[in-house]
């Protein structure tokens, strides 16, 4: 191995593995339409709890059964995660943009629809946290609603969800699904730059041996 060639092979033992493509981390069973949704606008917050359980994960992507009149579209929904219902520690929170699909009629009149968020979201080991829906933006300025499931047919270990809305306490959980998947451990910041500077360093030593 050439000295040129050496410093490259020493930055990639050291490359940070990638999230795989998104994969189911938990879910809450599957959409129920016929019983009852929750307000995730107009100042009503509604939160569930979820378990990661495939050691460390990228969250990195939401879907949840949605309630609209017809004509509406959900544009974008303020999701956050949290250590507890409504807040604790923060480790995300932003207004995600959503794409509804598989939408159909409901008997009360309501589209209801799959609908899929993307985004960065935060890396998350092992155990509980919550999911919290806010602030809803639908194009006509119409309520949206999040379908209330109880977690029946939910597939993950901890579920059924345990589930809160701001201005009511306990409620039965909604259907959603969280996406992600593993990644390895990220060094931090510290050691990564002791890490550039001993590579520096080698670097060095090999330019002066070869003089």
């Amino acid at each position: 191995m050439s000295t040129r060639s050496l410093p490259l092979a020493l930055c990639l033992l050291f490359v940070v593995a990638l999230p795989v493509s998104a994969q189911v981390l938990y879910n809450n069973g599957p959409i129920n339409s016929g019983t009852d949704a929750w307000t995730i606008n107009f100042g009503f917050v509604v939160s569930d709890s979820f378990t990661i359980s495939q050691g460390v994960s990228q969250v990195n992507g939401f879907v949840f059964g949605g309630w609209i009149a017809p004509g509406d579209v959900i544009e974008s929904v303020e999701l956050s995660i949290t250590s507890a219902e409504f807040g604790g520690t923060t480790y995300f929170d932003q207004q995600v943009p959503f794409t509804a699909s598989h939408c159909g009629a409901n008997d009360y009149g309501f589209n209801v629809c799959d609908e899929t968020g993307s985004f960065n979201g935060p890396t998350l080991g092992n155990g509980t946290y919550w999911i919290n829906l806010s602030n809803a933006i639908v194009n006509t300025g119409d309520p949206a609603y999040w379908d209330e499931n109880s977690g029946v047919g939910c597939t993950s270990p901890g579920c059924p969800s345990s589930a809160s809305e701001n201005s009511l306490g306990p409620i039965p959980s909604e259907s959603f699904t969280v996406l992600g998947g593993p990644t390895s451990t990220v060094p931090e910041p510290a050691s990564l730059a002791l890490l550039a500077g001993g590579l520096l360093a080698s670097v060095g030593m090999l330019r002066r041996r070869g003089r």
